[in-house]
């Protein structure tokens, strides 16, 4: 799948599954009212896994509302396809998108089936009798999150990651080929959260949906993303490849601050290095690769010319320590490594 390397591009959006034009998204407060962000253009494609970043306050809630007919845009257009959103009849809508929020709905002592059978009343109506098809794509809903196991379970015991899983079920069982969903990863495990974010991609690639997710997770978002939203402080709304926004620096200029510094070389953020304190690390494989991390989380930047405070050799059998001006020292493991580390002086 490929994407233009545009980023920081608030011009006309294509025609997407699900597009905005030339939108501004708040709320109004009595007669008040406050403008988060404005003049967005956006458009979610079939087959794209979103993700939309930005710092807290930013306003990534009040777009997936806005988007999901929650509530309305201050200016500008909503369109599924060509046709304005607020033209289109509700059940119609829902057939089109469907939204998983982080808000905890009521449930009382309903099972796991009974509410991804809730997915199925744009279809239904009040009555709620289903037929074979219902049946049909309520099963294929929770197979396709794995989630078809707990199907006679009560909602009420299910943990946090398989509540969730059975809530995009629910999502799943509409049919829509939008599916909107506001920080699903947010009470998850690291494990559960890449289980999750897998889920979700292959489904928008398998199915050809439109599934636009809001996250504070930078890494997994840049790992799992076909592309990213980055909403900024001021208001503007960046958009392209994971790739493109990191080379670009634009990623880096949202979320860095003194205390948080981009690294372009891994993807990742980190704390701000200590100049001073320089590491050659020598050496390949898993080893290597976990001592470069422990020294770097103790406070040492890695470098590769001889101007360091301190070499470590890695080998199969030990580590080779040498601080600069010093005899070299032979330590057995990782751990009694950073204990040394941290009992020297660096001053």
């Amino acid at each position: 799948m490929i994407f233009e390397e545009q980023s920081g591009d608030r011009g006309q959006a294509p025609r997407g599954l699900l597009v905005a034009e030339d939108m501004s998204i708040g709320y109004r407060h009595k007669a008040e009212v406050v403008e988060v962000a404005k003049d967005l253009s956006l458009a979610l494609q079939a087959g794209e896994f979103v993700c939309l970043l930005g710092p807290n306050g930013a306003g990534k809630s009040t777009l997936i509302r806005t988007l999901s007919g929650m509530q309305q845009a201050l200016s500008g257009r909503v369109c599924l396809g060509a046709q304005d959103y607020h033209l289109i009849a509700p059940r119609e809508r829902a057939k089109q998108v469907s939204v998983v929020l982080t808000e905890t709905m009521p449930i009382g002592m309903m099972d796991v089936y009974s509410l991804v059978a809730l997915g199925r009343h744009p279809y239904s109506g009040w009555l709620g009798g289903l037929n074979r098809h219902d049946r049909e794509r309520i099963a294929w809903a929770l197979q396709a999150v794995g989630a078809d196991v707990l199907a006679e379970r009560q909602v009420s015991e299910l943990s946090d990651g398989e509540r969730q899983k059975v809530s995009i079920a629910r999502a799943l069982a509409q049919e829509a080929k939008v599916m909107l969903l506001d920080e699903p990863t947010a009470y998850l495990d690291l494990p559960r959260r890449v289980e999750l974010m897998t889920i979700l991609r292959e489904l928008a690639h398998r199915e050809q949906m439109g599934l636009l997710l809001s996250t504070h997770d930078l890494e997994l978002a840049l790992r799992f993303a076909d592309k990213l939203w980055v909403m900024t402080a001021d208001g503007q709304l960046l958009q392209g490849a994971p790739e493109v926004l990191a080379l670009s620096g634009e990623f880096a200029s949202v979320f860095a601050n003194e205390n948080l510094e981009w690294d372009a070389g891994r993807g990742l953020f980190r704390a701000p290095l200590i100049p001073c304190l320089q590491v050659l690390i020598k050496g390949d494989g898993d080893r290597a690769l976990w001592t470069r991390r422990a020294m770097e989380r103790l406070g040492f930047g890695v470098t590769a010319d001889e101007a360091f405070a301190l070499c470590i050799e890695v080998t199969a059998q030990a580590w080779l320590v040498t601080r600069a001006g010093a005899d070299t020292i032979v330590v057995g493991s990782i751990a009694e490594l950073i204990d040394w580390v941290q009992a020297e002086d660096w001053a």
